[in-house]
């Protein structure tokens, strides 16, 4: 696990690499999920989230964790991020289990670095606010013992989304307000969503996070003490042959929880930065389909559409070259990807990950 030197003066960006993307049938499977997809512009998912930790710091301080399985991927897609900061998880344990271990590899390499968490699957426009709200962010854990967590300004009542209610001011730091957090929220209906923009004090949970590492690794060892007697006594191993095998005997016994869950809805120091830069989890293709344009009659398309009283469509193409003709059809999905196809009506995009599942489509 040889690496460049990590640049001490710089935080730790940990990109979380390991979702499956089942709801992006046929562009994602199971051996390629959507963090490897392009789904909006040249560059995969994965690729937007290396520019934006790039935005906050040097690529040898920057830390993939993802399945051991993808790593290839990760590496291909990545020829910059150096090979010791690739950390492959034996199986899957949510993102407690990710984050617990990108923390024990931080504090081996350097000591006790301020560390932002960010995920490889999303969408965020434009890099410069984002990398000022983290910023913003980093600032405030710097001078404190905060855990912080970023709440996006919601433009609708969306029930896909978990939200985060914010308390006090805590003050402001890069232009970014900080707010004191009274509580995680799931994921609400549509009568509660609409509540909550009506009151004004609950933002989008965005699932990124910035903290000192020591911070976390206190909060770890108090609400999740199986990780930390799981994977702290790893820190002995960190760069060594035997790392492996040592992660392989102690990461699957880990409890399958998030970091929400198993910290942060615990912990009594944790504040919310707001974000106002737009932001989507691209949860499934209806949100794809913001990103694209539409025709007069609310078609939207990537790739070659021809479309004849038809209505309210959304047609992707991963080869835009491919040519899509529609007729007399209303409110379906359709996207093509080499020798699949998926044709689904709109109120039924949910049930695309149900039929993924069941059939072990790939």
């Amino acid at each position: 696990m040889r690496g460049r030197t990590p640049d001490e003066d710089k935080p730790v960006v940990v990109i979380l690499a390991g979702g499956s993307g089942t709801r992006f049938w046929p562009l994602s499977t199971s051996e390629r999920p959507k963090q490897f997809l392009s789904l909006y512009g040249d560059k995969s998912l994965l690729q937007q989230a290396w520019e934006r930790a790039r935005a906050l710091t040097a690529p040898e301080n920057v830390l993939v964790v993802t399945g051991r399985r993808f790593a290839p991927q990760v590496a291909e897609q990545l020829p910059d991020l150096p090979s010791a900061n690739l950390i492959g998880e034996p199986v899957a344990r949510d993102t407690a289990g990710a984050i617990a271990l990108a923390v024990v590899v931080a504090r081996v390499r350097l000591g006790n670095p301020l560390m932002a968490v960010i995920t490889a699957d999303h969408l965020i426009q434009p890099v410069e606010r984002f990398a000022q709200t983290m910023r913003s962010a980093l600032a405030g854990a710097s001078s404190s013992e905060a855990l912080y967590a970023f709440g996006v300004s919601p433009t609708y009542p969306a029930t896909a989304y978990g939200y985060l209610e914010a308390g006090e001011s805590a003050g402001e730091a890069e232009g970014a307000p900080h707010f004191s957090l009274l509580r995680f929220k799931e994921k609400p209906d549509k009568a509660t969503a609409e509540s909550f923009i009506a009151a004004k004090r609950f933002f989008w949970n965005s699932g990124m996070y910035v903290w000192r590492t020591s911070v976390m690794a206190d909060a770890i060892g108090r609400f999740l003490p199986e990780h930390a007697s799981l994977l702290f006594p790893l820190a002995a191993h960190v760069g060594r042959p035997e790392w492996e095998r040592e992660l392989d005997a102690a990461f699957p016994a880990l409890p399958r929880i998030s970091i929400d869950y198993g910290v942060m809805e615990k912990a009594d120091n944790v504040r919310m930065a707001r974000a106002d830069f737009e932001w989507s989890d691209v949860g499934g293709w209806l949100a794809v389909e913001t990103f694209y344009p539409t025709d007069g009659r609310r078609n939207a398309r990537r790739g070659d559409l021809h479309a004849l009283d038809a209505e309210g469509n959304f047609v992707f193409a991963e080869d835009e070259r491919e040519i899509v003709a529609l007729i007399g059809v209303r409110d379906l999905i359709v996207v093509r990807s080499g020798r699949r196809t998926l044709v689904a009506r709109r109120e039924d995009a949910e049930k695309i990950k149900i039929l993924v599942e069941r059939d072990k489509l790939s």
